[in-house]
């Protein structure tokens, strides 16, 4: 175990910040370390009868392309993750949920970031008809086989590599008996 005996922030920004953390290692050496802090995010996994997911396509920045994912998005100051979920799929989707339930959670990167993701799956959908998106925000919403997104996962569009974890969650709870 090291053991943390300072930090400090040297940028941030209103997605998360970058700090240096000075820890002791076992043998009693300093070191110092460089973490990125963000707050926590949820995805969401709509299922649509059984056979269909509710997906959204957006512009990453980072890999300069389009990515076809499930929905989700960082979590509000002090909002828990069931409502922070329940909020993202609706602001990005149009649907509700009547049934949501917590699948786990992880974390992102742990060389490197701080933060967890919480991952959902959401049944029982109801559509509103209305997207609350931010204002940099440009999604388009789609209805994909989950055959499809099985098979695709790992290729373009299916780019983000949480969406696999997203899916290992997913089949843990749908497939629990699954033996390889």
């Amino acid at each position: 175990m090291w053991k943390e005996e300072g930090r400090r922030i040297v940028f941030n920004c209103p997605v998360f910040s970058i700090g240096e953390r000075s820890c002791r290692s076992p043998d009693n050496e300093l070191k110092t370390f460089t973490v990125m802090d963000s707050r926590d995010w949820a995805i969401i996994i709509p299922v649509v009868g059984k056979k269909e997911f509710v997906m959204v396509r957006q512009w990453r920045h980072g890999s300069g392309e389009l990515s076809l994912e499930f929905p989700g998005g960082v979590f509000e100051p002090g909002e828990d993750a069931t409502a922070a979920a329940k909020r993202e799929l609706k602001e990005e989707t149009a649907y509700e949920a009547l049934s949501i339930i917590k699948l786990g959670e992880c974390s992102p990167n742990p060389a490197i970031m701080s933060n967890k993701v919480h991952f959902f799956l959401a049944e029982d959908l109801k559509f509103t008809g209305k997207q609350d998106l931010d204002e940099d925000e440009y999604v388009d919403v789609c209805l994909m086989p989950a055959a499809e997104v099985f098979r695709s996962m790992g290729k373009p569009p299916y780019i983000h590599a949480l969406m696999g974890t997203a899916l290992s969650f997913y089949l843990q709870n749908k497939m629990p008996d699954l033996t390889l």
